[in-house]
């Protein structure tokens, strides 16, 4: 494919190329065809369709891993916000609590005992004690504090961000796969449109060959 070709080529909104069906393949190939270059550009193509869709097939896993993580956490960190407005609430109205309220009121003074994750199978218990701020690692062995606010403002905007990459992945790759079905299509047209011309012109050579040799004699 030449260039310019490649440059009108249609894309999809991430600019992968959109792969052309080959109707009529004689019109493809021109007056002066040459399946062999043609079948090679279709493998190259193939080849570059393929490896767009490995990358993507693991950006889908990493996304569909990360989710579900980032989730845990905003829920946490929204349980510890909702535990300390709670907490602020009826400190305001402690005056106006009867006897039932104010045991409520010291069972959620007292510290939260949880479990944490030390690794994929091993849990420990922790108490958590009323605080305003949380850690959270962002990558690349990097953790930093936040307040409660910002941590659920920051892991809301990462969620949303993860859930909209997901969905552009999975749409490319459906993209792609249906470009790779397009072109191992047209390598098949190509080559039996190439091995029916073969055939025709060995008949015709061998009946251009008879008729020579029916004149000879």
């Amino acid at each position: 494919m030449s260039t310019q070709a490649a440059d009108k080529q249609e894309r999809n909104p991430r600019g992968i190329p959109k792969a052309p069906f080959i109707a009529d393949v004689a019109e493809f190939l021109g007056p002066d065809p040459n399946p062999e270059n043609a079948l090679k550009e279709f493998q190259t193509a193939l080849a570059k369709y393929r490896y767009m869709d490995h990358n993507l097939t693991q950006r889908r896993r990493g996304l569909e891993d990360k989710i579900p993580d980032i989730k845990k956490t905003l829920a946490m960190v929204e349980f510890l916000q909702e535990r300390r407005e709670g907490k602020k609430a009826a400190s305001d109205d402690g005056d106006d609590l009867d006897e039932e309220d104010l045991e409520d009121g010291e069972d959620k003074a007292k510290p939260l005992t949880t479990t944490f994750e030390l690794n994929d199978t091993l849990y420990a218990e922790a108490q958590l004690e009323d605080t305003d701020t949380v850690y959270l690692w962002l990558g690349a062995n990097v953790m930093l504090s936040y307040k409660l606010p910002a941590a659920i403002s920051l892991l809301r905007s990462k969620l949303g961000s993860a859930q909209s990459s997901l969905t552009t992945v999975i749409e490319d790759l459906e993209f792609l796969r249906e470009q790779i079905t397009v072109m191992e299509v047209n390598t098949a047209r190509v080559y039996n449109w190439d091995v029916k011309r073969r055939r025709e012109l060995r008949e015709k050579e061998a009946k251009e060959g008879k008729a020579i040799d029916t004149k000879a004699g």
